[in-house]
């Protein structure tokens, strides 16, 4: 999913959160297939708001699941923990919370997107609520006591009025995050999600051509005299070129040199003068002076260019391959004089086996296959058309380094995508069945047979798990894992992608 969208539906949550559209805010939310903490944490918002415990519950744990250390998500799934009598489990994110916290009395998140500062006594008040509600009116009075003597903005008040309850058997409320105060995303990323004109708009600094106001792209105008031509309605306007130097005489005249491109705007007799414009300047030159422009091909290798000042585009031919350089052969230096006056008794009849050999390793190709052989890397290798796939995989195992029962050969039938093992039972007796026009494609992949283990149940990864131990089994989100056994209520064994090692349970769903 692109950032940018995930941006977009996120702002038009929160948009929608603001107007009290719960069910609204959640459809958008919905839209987004990569949330990160924060939008979870919006998430869970919404279905608290909305009254849904259990959803909230579970966007909660994915929260922590993404960010183990966030102080607020405990304290938040703790309240709902008691919304939901779920007591223990209150009491346990209420201790994580006050970890999290790490002796602060408080944590402003207003840096993260969330308009909300967190209070060590708030965590405290929540756990007494567990306990009032476990029927433990010691335990909660003992720590709204010690709650009374943290600092923190409206402490005195609820603490107050929650030791006269607790004294009066009453179980107490828990405290949450205010509804409607969620994670919101940056307002520079937000402001990015506007379009912006980053061109603006095209003005006339500087032209050649006089009175130039045009501002547009089209149509693609050099500043060049003989390239642009003014637009005339209503009168044979051209660019011409004068024979010889013309010198003003009289008002209103231009001076001219030979050779010079004009833009005569009328030809029309007056006393034998042309209105022309030369060098940003309007005049008169005569007529007799002027001759149409002719089309410039000096040479065959040379652009043409058109009357009407638009240059051919230039003639871009690929350049020629570049021939591979024979190699210098190294110079043999006889390392003594009678060396080099020695002539190798070979010399004279290599020339008269390298028919013999050529035409042997002709032969050869000719009744061998190339197999191509797809693993973590891909290799090819060369062998006899008659192989047998026991020899195959002898071959393809000593070429990675690897024992042969530790590979597997699979093989890709015709117009399907389905791999299929190369065993002998399946009728693999050579290389035969799985070549077409000398090439065989072949997919090798390491196997590990779980000898002695029995494979309890399968689950699917939820996250990714990086290995804290040697003892962890890594894995990817969306990863198959085989379950082996099952350490304790939180921790199971499992395999896959050949690793055997333990897990957190709560990484994987069944």
């Amino acid at each position: 999913m692109l950032y940018i969208e995930l941006i977009r539906l996120w702002e038009e949550a929160v948009q929608l959160i603001d107007s009290r559209d719960w069910q609204g805010a959640l459809t958008k939310l919905n839209q987004i297939t990569e949330h990160n903490w924060r939008t979870l944490f919006t998430v869970a918002s919404a279905h608290i708001a909305i009254g849904q415990v259990d959803m909230a519950i579970k966007a909660l744990d994915q929260v922590i699941a993404k960010d183990q250390c966030l102080a607020v998500g405990f304290f938040q799934r703790a309240a709902v923990h008691i919304m939901a009598n779920r007591l223990e489990e209150a009491l346990s994110d209420c201790k994580w919370a006050q970890k999290y916290m790490r002796e602060n009395p408080v944590i402003d998140y207003k840096q993260l997107g969330l308009r909300y500062k967190m209070y060590s006594w708030q965590v405290l008040y929540n756990a007494a609520a567990a306990h009032s509600r476990l029927q433990q009116w010691d335990k909660a009075s003992e720590i709204l006591q010690a709650a009374s003597q943290e600092r923190g903005v409206g402490r005195s008040n609820l603490v107050v009025t929650a030791l006269e309850k607790v004294s009066k058997r009453e179980v107490l409320i828990p405290l949450l995050v205010p509804e409607g105060e969620v994670f919101r995303p940056r307002k520079q990323e937000v402001e990015q999600l506007k379009p912006r004109n980053f061109l603006g708009e095209a003005k006339v600094i500087t032209s050649l051509i006089p009175n130039d106001d045009f501002r547009g792209f089209d149509p693609l105008r050099p500043q060049t005299p003989g390239y642009y031509e003014p637009k005339v309605e209503g009168q044979d306007s051209r660019y011409m070129m004068t024979t010889s130097a013309y010198e003003a005489k009289g008002a209103g005249e231009l001076t001219v040199p030979a050779g010079a491109q004009v833009f005569v705007y009328s030809v029309d007799d007056r006393d034998g003068l042309a209105i022309v414009i030369f060098d940003g300047k309007r005049g008169l030159v005569p007529k007799f002076l002027l001759q149409p422009r002719a089309k410039k091909n000096k040479d065959k290798n040379k652009r043409i260019e058109l009357a009407n000042g638009i240059p051919h585009p230039p003639a871009l031919n690929p350049p020629n391959r570049p021939q591979g350089l024979a190699q210098p052969r190294p110079e043999l230096r006889p390392s003594s004089a009678s060396a080099a006056h020695t002539t190798p008794p070979m010399m004279s009849n290599s020339s008269t086996h390298i028919p013999a050999q050529q035409a042997e390793t002709s032969a050869q190709e000719h009744e061998s296959v190339m197999v191509k052989v797809h693993y973590k890397y891909t290799m090819a290798l060369r062998v006899p058309l008659e192989t047998s796939f026991r020899d195959l995989q002898e071959k393809v195992a000593q070429k990675l380094g690897q024992p042969a029962t530790n590979i597997r050969l699979r093989q890709k039938k015709h117009g399907t995508a389905v791999l299929t093992p190369l065993d002998g039972d399946n009728g693999l007796n050579s290389l035969e069945d799985v070549t077409e026009s000398g090439r065989a494609t072949i997919w090798c992949q390491s196997e590990d047979p779980l000898a002695n283990r029995t494979i309890l149940y399968q689950m699917v990864a939820l996250y990714d798990y990086t290995a804290q131990g040697p003892e962890d089994l890594e894995f990817s989100e969306g990863d198959t894992i085989d379950i082996l056994s099952e350490v304790n209520e939180e921790w199971l064994e499992g395999h896959t992608a050949g690793d055997i090692g333990i897990f957190p349970r709560n990484f994987a769903h069944r």
